[in-house]
Order: C-alpha cells, then sequence, then structure tokens
C-alpha cells in the first residue's frame, strides 16, 4: 500500500509539474520556429499596413461618393425647377398665342371696312395755273 500511494503522489507531483510548465511556457524555441514566427509578425505587420492604407482609400472614396451624390442631388433639384419653369413658359406662350389668334380672328373682318390711313387717301391736287397769271400772259 505505500507502494501505491507513493505512485498515486508521484503521479499527481507529475501532473502538477506539467500543467505549471504548460501554463508558465517555454522560453526554449527552436531557430526554424523562431525564424518562422519572425517572417509571420514582418507579414502580420505588412498586411496591417496594407489594411490600413486600404481603410484611408476606401474613406476617401466614400468621401468623394457622398460629394458627388451631394452634386447629383444639387443638379437635379435644379433641374425639376428648370422643367417646372419651362413648362410654366411652354403654358404662358400657349395662352399668348391663343390670344393671338382669337385677336386677329377678331381683327380680319374689320380690316376690310377700315378706312386707308389718312397718308395714303391725300393726294396731291393737280396744280392749277392761278387766274391772276392766265390773265397776265395775255
Amino acid at each position: 500500500m505505500i507502494r501505491t500511494v507513493m505512485v498515486r503522489n508521484l503521479v499527481a507531483a507529475a501532473a502538477i509539474a506539467i500543467v505549471s510548465v504548460g501554463l508558465s511556457g517555454c522560453d526554449y524555441w527552436p531557430p526554424a520556429l523562431q525564424t518562422q514566427i519572425e517572417q509571420l509578425r514582418s507579414e502580420l505587420q505588412t498586411v496591417t499596413m496594407e489594411k490600413t492604407q486600404l481603410q484611408n482609400q476606401f474613406a476617401s472614396f466614400a468621401k468623394v461618393k457622398d460629394d458627388l451624390q451631394a452634386q447629383v442631388d444639387e443638379l437635379s433639384r435644379a433641374n425639376r425647377d428648370k422643367s417646372t419653369m419651362i413648362n410654366g413658359l411652354q403654358n404662358s406662350l400657349a395662352a399668348a398665342q391663343q390670344r393671338l389668334a382669337k385677336s386677329a380672328k377678331v381683327a380680319t373682318p374689320k380690316a376690310g371696312a377700315i378706312k386707308p390711313p389718312a397718308k395714303a387717301r391725300q393726294k396731291a391736287p393737280a396744280k392749277k395755273k392761278s387766274p391772276a397769271k392766265a390773265t397776265d400772259a395775255r
């Protein structure tokens, strides 16, 4: 029995030693593993820098997109305003053309009844010799 107790104690001590070494870590790294770890660290640093650059590019593209979207919205608003103005002008032009057509129809029958202008009616009378001049010539 003493042996079994000793074996148990030895197994327990070995388990505690293995767990404590596992938890505390091992300070020995083989050279190939150290080289691989350094490569991975440098790759991680490179990838992190690339990620930062891509995030900066993405942020600048997002800003440009927002600026362009604001311009599109502004131009769309201006386009709507101009379309409304054009429609209003077309409507007022159509109304003015209708008024002009109505006034031309009303003025056409009266055109024949209207006397010609005064300048056209006044013709210079033919010159006649005055009676005094006619007696002097005899």
